[in-house]
């Protein structure tokens, strides 16, 4: 018998920067302050040694730019995935991330990024704000 012993992965969940009002709702675009607040996530992981093996986002518009700041402070392109698409769930989330590397950031929208931390954790539903993150081992 083969046992295969698969590596974890280290998720960042971000959900998308402040984006302008408008429709239609997949193209609202960030925000000058949105635009600020996702370079400045970006460095700050930069800076605090997170390489990310790949950035994966949501396929709208402000989620796609919120990953391009992410990717660009680490030197990757950014993925759109439409499993991350408004309704992403944590296995949505899981089936993305998994074979892309240890260290995998994945940009998504809000309920969705509260229910799948909640999911993960099994604990309760944490605020997101826009630009925030959270951090998770997946094994």
């Amino acid at each position: 018998m083969t046992v295969t012993i698969l590596p974890s992965v280290q998720l960042y969940l971000v959900r998308h920067a402040q984006a302008a009002d408008g429709e239609p709702d997949e193209l609202r675009p960030l925000t000058a302050e949105g635009r600020r607040a996702a370079r400045e996530l970006g460095e700050r992981l930069a800076a605090d040694g997170v390489r990310p093996d790949a950035v994966l986002t949501s396929p709208l518009l402000r989620a796609r730019q919120t990953g391009a700041e992410l990717a660009r402070a680490a030197g990757i392109e950014p993925e759109p995935d439409e499993r991350l698409a408004p309704g992403a769930t944590a296995d949505d989330v899981k089936a993305a991330a998994v074979g892309r590397g240890e260290t995998v950031v994945v940009v998504g929208h809000q309920p969705d990024c509260g229910r799948i931390a909640a999911a993960l954790t099994g604990g309760e539903e944490p605020p997101f704000a826009p630009a925030a993150m959270l951090a998770f081992e997946l094994s």
